[in-house]
């Protein structure tokens, strides 16, 4: 998903803790398979580091919405962009352009989606490590190993014990990781996630980021 990476790197601050387009659609606890809360919500800084580069964004998320404003605004085909809004109930991703007010929409690009949930893609094994600690809180950390579009990969994962949320994720074969610095479960307002007012809308048939 990110090798394109060094390349999508800088469009996607991340990101995003990462490999999984499926955030928060899968609903199941790693341990003990109780269910988790069908909206989870809460805030953060995520940091991504791609081949000794690091990439920063304030992340929000709300169920299967999630916002992430970028520390360095992305740059779009028609302009940049520093909020970025990803709507997996309608599998669209946003981007806000300030300058034209306008709204740039265009498919979601699963692989550009922040995995927050446990299961990553192409995955084929996971071992319970032990306990550990990420982002100051209580975490569960395994080791996953995938095989997804014929490569084989390791992680090294920690899930938040309390929400279930993946809050650290680094690659045992190559360069990669993303983490939280900082992560607080709290609610967040719907307005985040909607239209701005004023804004009109673009619709671009693929995916308009390019590095820069």
């Amino acid at each position: 998903m990110w090798n394109d990476i060094a390349r999508r790197a800088q469009r996607s601050v991340f990101l995003a803790l990462i490999l999984c387009g499926s955030m928060g659609l899968l609903c199941q606890r790693v341990s003990g398979g109780e269910p988790l809360p069908a909206h989870t919500e809460f805030s953060g800084t995520i940091i991504k580091q791609v081949n000794g580069k690091r990439y920063q964004a304030q992340v929000f998320a709300k169920g299967d919405r999630l916002r992430l404003e970028y520390k360095y605004a992305i740059r779009t085909e028609h302009g940049y962009a520093a909020i970025e809004i990803i709507r997996l109930d309608r599998s669209e991703t946003w981007y806000l352009l300030p300058q034209q007010k306008e709204l740039l929409v265009t498919p979601l690009n699963p692989d550009d989606v922040l995995p927050l949930r446990p299961a990553l893609p192409g995955e084929r094994g996971r071992t319970l490590v032990g306990e550990a600690t990420a982002a100051g809180r209580a975490a569960q950390l395994f080791e996953v190993q995938t095989d997804r579009h014929g490569r084989a990969e390791r992680f090294y994962e920690w899930v938040d014990v309390e929400a279930g949320v993946v809050l650290k994720l680094v690659s045992r074969d190559r360069d990669w990781s993303v983490e939280y610095e900082r992560f607080r479960l709290s609610p967040q307002p719907d307005y985040y996630f909607d239209e701005p007012p004023g804004y009109k809308k673009r619709v671009s048939a693929t995916g308009p980021r390019q590095q820069g």
